[in-house]
Parts: C-alpha cells; structure tokens; sequence
C-alpha cells in the first residue's frame, strides 16, 4: 500500500506535504488493498457492478463501498 493508491480519494490532500501541513494521510499506514464494491450513492439495489481492489480507507465523494458479494 502506498500513496499511488491514494489518487481520488477525499483524503488524498494530505499526501502532499506544504499543502495543508501534513505530511501524509494518517489512515495510510494501516490502509491495506482490499476488494469491494464501489456503489454511486443515487443508485438503488441490486448492485450488479464489479467488485474493485481499493485501499479500505478510500472514501469519494457520491460513492459507498460495500463488500464485494453485497447486492442490496
């Protein structure tokens, strides 16, 4: 796991030192590569998309994660 997994996430910001005094994301550390589902908030069950490899502290904006076996 390292920042290059990081690129989208709302937490991203802190990896870039200067920017907001922070030198990197303090969920970085213990961020593993997990698979799970990436779902648009606005969208109703069932959810039939493929699960994704994702850091399990990636957050975005209009997105929920859910595990990747999960339709509803």
């Amino acid at each position: 796991m390292n920042k290059k997994h990081c690129v989208g996430c709302y937490d991203d910001f802190y990896n870039h030192p200067g920017e907001h005094g922070a030198k990197e994301c303090w969920s970085l550390k213990a961020a593993k590569l997990i698979k799970r589902k990436r779902v648009p908030i606005s969208q109703p069950p069932p959810w039939n998309q493929p699960s994704e490899i994702a850091p399990s502290c990636y957050h975005e904006l209009g997105y929920v994660y859910v595990k990747p076996d999960q339709t509803m």
